[in-house]
C-alpha cells in the first residue's frame, strides 16, 4: 500500500498542476464549481511547488516571451537549465521586469487564490509533506524512516522532475506539427509523466484549449478528467480550438510530421 499510495499522491499532484494551476487559473481555460476550485488548490499545494501566485506568474511569462531571455526558464539556455537550473538561480533582469507588467488582477482579486498564495509555506508542508507521511504511519501502519523515504523523497521528486520535464525535454526533443518555429516539442514520453502535457507544440500555439492536445487520447487524463466533470456539471465553459483553425494552422506552420501519437 505505500506504493500505491504515493503514486496515488504522485497522480493527485500531476492533476493540481495540470487540470489546476496550469489549464484553469493561468490559462483559463475553463471554469469550475468552488468544490472543484478549493480541491485543485489543495491538490497543487500538495506538489510542494512554488505558491500559486508566483506559478501562474512565471507561467504567463514563459508563453508571453517563450524561449527568449524574458522567459524563466528559457531552453535556449540548455537541457539543465530549462529542467532545473533556473530554480538555482536569482531571475535576470529581464524576467524581473517583464514579469512585473504580467496582468495578474484576476488572480489579485481571487480571495481563495491569494488564501492559498499567502500561507503557501504553511499549506505545502502540511499537504505536501506532514499529511501524506502521517498517512502512510497511522494508515498503512508503515514506519516513520519509510513513510518519510517515499513521501518527502520518492514521491515528491519523482512528481517534481516530471513536471519540470514539460519545460526542457517538451522544449528540446520531438516535433512540430502545429508551428515548427517555436521551440516546443509534441514528446509523447512527456505526455506520459504529466498526465498529458507533452503535447507541447499545440498547446504554445493553442493555450487556450483545454485539452492542452488537439485530440483526446490514452495518455492526456487531465482532459478526460475535466470532460467527466463537465458531464456532472462540475466544470463549463470548455475552450477548443476548432478544427478548421488547427488544419489552417497546421497547412501554414506545421513541419509536416504526424500530429498526434496515440
Amino acid at each position: 500500500m505505500t506504493f500505491f499510495f504515493a503514486l496515488l499522491m504522485a497522480i493527485i499532484n500531476g492533476v493540481g498542476i495540470t487540470c489546476g494551476v496550469h489549464r484553469l487559473f493561468t490559462h483559463k481555460s475553463y471554469k469550475v464549481i468552488t468544490p472543484v476550485k478549493i480541491f485543485l488548490l489543495v491538490s497543487f499545494t500538495s506538489a510542494g511547488q512554488n505558491s500559486v501566485y508566483q506559478w501562474i506568474r512565471d507561467h504567463r511569462l514563459h508563453h508571453k516571451f517563450s524561449d527568449t531571455d524574458a522567459d524563466p526558464h528559457n531552453a535556449r539556455r540548455g537541457l539543465f537549465f530549462s529542467h532545473i537550473g533556473w530554480l538555482m538561480t536569482y531571475k535576470n533582469d529581464e524576467v524581473i521586469k517583464n514579469g512585473l507588467k504580467i496582468d495578474m488582477s484576476d488572480i489579485e482579486s481571487d480571495k481563495v487564490i491569494m488564501f492559498f498564495h499567502r500561507y503557501s509555506l504553511l499549506l505545502n508542508t502540511i499537504f505536501c509533506f506532514l499529511l501524506p507521511t502521517l498517512t502512510n504511519v497511522l494508515v498503512w501502519e508503515e514506519n516513520w524512516k519509510c513513510a518519510v523515504a517515499w513521501q518527502c523523497f520518492i514521491r515528491f521528486l519523482f512528481a517534481f522532475h516530471c513536471e519540470l520535464s514539460v519545460n526542457s525535454f517538451a522544449h528540446l526533443y520531438g516535433y512540430t506539427p502545429y508551428n515548427r518555429n517555436i521551440l516546443p516539442k509534441q514528446n509523447l514520453y512527456v505526455a506520459a509523466t504529466t498526465l498529458g502535457e507533452g503535447w507541447h507544440n499545440y498547446h504554445h500555439v493553442f493555450p487556450f484549449d483545454y485539452k492542452a492536445a488537439e485530440f483526446f487520447d490514452s495518455f492526456n487524463f487531465s482532459a478526460s478528467l475535466i470532460k467527466w466533470w463537465e458531464q456532472r456539471g462540475w466544470a463549463y465553459d470548455l475552450k477548443e480550438a476548432t478544427p478548421e483553425i488547427v488544419d489552417a494552422f497546421v497547412k501554414r506552420m506545421g513541419d509536416g510530421e504526424k500530429r498526434t501519437e496515440n
